[in-house]
């Protein structure tokens, strides 16, 4: 819901005085494919979820991109694990109708930033890469587009704003590989892995339980404006929905492909949801539960 604690108690104090409803805007949880995995474990297909392991994979261009600009300050973003992952651990609350009660967390940066840059044997650097593109395929030249020179380039001397930070500078308090360890009210296990530096973008995720394993992947196309034609074309590949019960044949589950609108099509069914899926300010804010 925000960046920090210090935040999320403001805006649970300021909830209480107005008496207002609050709403927190976990459109993946609309996605087809995510609420297929949701109607599955209400069927009980694999009986009661005991663990999950989820992996998420943000590559070289999607991953890159969050370290060329206002993410890279965790004052101004939180980190990966707030601005990117909070989508994914509201997912896995929402899959498993439970929240977490102990966590643990590991992280580093060990890819970005030109320390990291330099121990691979890096000797050429630049602040921006506008100019660079054809010798980094890291750097983002927003003169190569006009929309992006205008929105971004042009309005430099109004605001100070670089859109095209170097990924291999300084000054990075945001980490680029991140591991978390949860144990949820009921009883299930989580084990989460974020790096924002794989070679291509796709999220895996394994439910283990009583009555059998359901295995989930989506390949994801890289969503950074004007950089599709860098390294080569993108791929595209289906979402794969696996179901392995016990003592059967693994059943190969149907899931929409569709992806009309973003966040995997859930930002158009933000508009219409039978499912209930709507989030309030408790998914948002474990410090109020």
């Amino acid at each position: 819901m925000t960046v920090d604690e210090d935040k999320c108690r403001s805006i649970l104090v300021a909830l209480r005085r107005s008496g207002r409803n609050l709403r927190v805007t976990f459109n993946y949880r609309y996605a087809p494919r995510n609420s297929r995995v949701k109607e599955l474990l209400l069927q009980r297909a694999i009986g009661e979820v005991k663990s999950v392991h989820f992996e998420w994979l943000l590559d070289t261009r999607h991953g890159a991109d969050y370290f060329r600009r206002w993410h890279r300050d965790k004052r101004n973003s939180g980190g990966l694990l707030v601005h990117k992952a909070g989508h994914h651990f509201d997912l896995v609350n929402w899959w498993l109708e439970s929240y977490p009660e102990t966590v643990y967390g590991l992280g580093g940066l060990v890819f970005y930033g030109r320390e990291n840059a330099e121990a691979r044997g890096v000797s050429s650097f630049y602040d921006q890469g506008t100019g660079h593109a054809g010798t980094d395929p890291f750097a983002l030249d927003l003169a190569s587009d006009p929309e992006l020179m205008a929105m971004y380039l042009d309005a430099e001397a109004e605001d100070g704003y670089r859109r095209d930070e170097s990924v291999f500078g300084h000054y990075f308090s945001i980490e680029d590989d991140m591991a978390v360890l949860a144990r949820y009210r009921n009883g299930a296990t989580m084990s989460y892995h974020l790096t924002a530096y794989s070679p291509w973008e796709v999220f895996r995720i394994a439910f283990n339980g009583t009555e059998g394993r359901l295995e989930y992947e989506v390949a994801e196309n890289s969503n950074v404006s004007r950089m599709q034609d860098q390294g080569g074309p993108l791929s595209s590949e289906p979402a794969r929905l696996l179901l392995r019960p016990h003592w059967r044949q693994p059943v190969q589950v149907e899931v929409e492909q569709s992806s009309e609108g973003g966040h995997g099509g859930g930002d158009r069914r933000l508009l219409h949801d039978p499912l209930g899926r709507a989030a309030d300010y408790l998914a948002g804010d474990l410090l109020a539960l």
